[in-house]
């Protein structure tokens, strides 16, 4: 049997189609020039990476885990100036007590907020989740209660930025300035590193003072600098996107300036203790393997969307970013059109998943979002976006979030199969969209 026999055999026990997998092959033959740019940067991030680790000795003893309070984890504490390298920070707050990238946010933000301050996003709404934290809707325990105010400067329809709405809306209030580089579940584009530098210079020109902080969720390792290498005072992400390269059971980052990173670490754990606490227990192998891995995962992931990108671009729908796009982050967004091709693009991307590829996702209220949300996450580790996973709020135009895959090889059958179930719900498809 030929490879491309034995290659058709094993699509065709997935369930995708002759006629998908030549769709497929076209678009993939596209994509080949961007492939190579993503290397090249993928090249320059590993590189990188192992600099840190060698500045900072790491060495099989800082592997090993501890328990209690944790005192003198120098495996911890290491990591954190592992962190700090990558980053060009003076400090960096790394832990498995970080639960998520909202918790690492909400973090970062109250160590930093007192009563009377007020926290201004340039770029429009964050992320749904920051809502409550914020207090945009009310919640008990969010920072509106703790007397923080909050304030936005739209961006302009272009999607670049306000600039005479953000000088309005900079006040004697302002402490801090909330950047999220990623699009969320807003139509607007992921900002670049530059664009935030951009961002960043014109605040600081006004006020000099104003904490400048980036939620860098999703767009770790995409470029070869990142937000605190233009100017940024924190940048906060999870460990379960592309820092963690696959491997991180849990957790998230803050790295930065060393007094707003202290200010953190004395909410994350207590008034006079901050970092000195936090057990490891048996995460710190994890934490550092998936780092070292993390410029390839997120390789991998970035092929995904691009491929994702060009064939359901040259299917008609609107994708955004378009497949030859520079991009700033690992995920794409497609506009489905209808509930029922969503519901299908998830429930293929959930059937590639090797953890429950049997279930069915279905949309359901996910606390911190305003609109039921569907998910396809069959991951190693629960909810780790760096894996394949695909979701989007059940609004119209219906917009698939995919993002992920720990091989590019997996993202591509994963999309694959997604198309295949959207066929498979509309056998009419491909001739409605001619």
């Amino acid at each position: 049997m030929s490879f491309r026999e034995e290659l058709n055999r094993q699509y065709a026990a997935l369930g995708v189609s002759e006629q998908v997998i030549a769709l497929g092959e076209e678009a993939e033959r596209k994509c080949c020039g961007r492939f190579a740019d993503i290397d090249r940067i993928s090249d320059l991030n590993q590189m990188k990476v192992l600099q840190a680790f060698r500045e900072n000795r790491v060495s099989e003893a800082h592997l090993m885990p501890s328990t209690g309070y944790g005192y003198n984890d120098i495996g911890r504490d290491t990591l954190e100036q592992v962190y700090a390298s990558v980053f060009h920070t003076e400090d960096a707050l790394v832990r498995s007590q970080l639960v998520s990238g909202t918790h690492a946010l909400a973090i970062a933000l109250s160590g930093n907020l007192r009563p009377g301050d007020e926290i201004m996003s340039p770029v429009g709404k964050p992320y749904d989740t920051l809502d409550e934290v914020i207090g945009i809707r009310p919640a008990r325990g969010s920072l509106r209660e703790y007397g923080v105010t909050y304030r936005q400067a739209d961006l302009r329809e272009d999607g670049s930025f306000d600039f005479d709405a953000i000088r309005n809306a900079l006040t004697e209030k302002t402490r801090l300035v909330e950047i999220q580089r990623s699009k969320g579940y807003a139509a607007r584009r992921t900002l670049s590193v530059a664009e935030i530098g951009e961002l960043i210079s014109f605040i600081k020109s006004i006020r000099p003072d104003v904490i400048c902080m980036v939620d860098n969720c999703y767009g770790e390792f995409v470029e070869t600098s990142e937000p605190t290498d233009v100017g940024a005072d924190l940048c906060v992400g999870s460990l379960i996107k592309n820092p963690g390269g696959g491997l991180a059971p849990i957790g998230g980052y803050i790295a930065g300036k060393a007094e707003y990173v202290e200010n953190a670490a004395f909410r994350l754990t207590a008034p006079g203790l901050g970092k000195e606490l936090g057990a490891s227990l048996g995460a710190s192998r994890l934490l550092y393997q998936g780092l070292f891995l993390s410029p390839s995962v997120t390789a991998a992931a970035e092929k995904g969307a691009v491929f994702a990108a060009q064939l359901f671009g040259d299917l008609g729908f609107h994708v955004s970013p378009g497949p030859e796009e520079t991009r700033h982050d690992i995920i794409q967004a497609v506009d489905l059109k209808t509930p029922e091709f969503l519901k299908a693009f998830c429930c293929g991307i959930q059937s590639a998943a090797p953890v429950d590829s049997f279930v069915t996702p279905e949309p359901w209220d996910m606390p911190g979002y305003s609109d039921p949300v569907i998910m396809a996450a069959g991951a190693f580790v629960s909810g780790a976006s760096i894996e394949l996973s695909a979701d989007g709020p059940m609004r119209p135009p219906y917009t698939a979030f995919f993002q992920g895959g720990l091989t590019y090889a997996h993202a591509r059958t994963g999309i694959l199969m997604a198309l295949q179930k959207m066929v498979d719900a509309s056998p009419d498809l491909f001739s409605s969209l001619q």
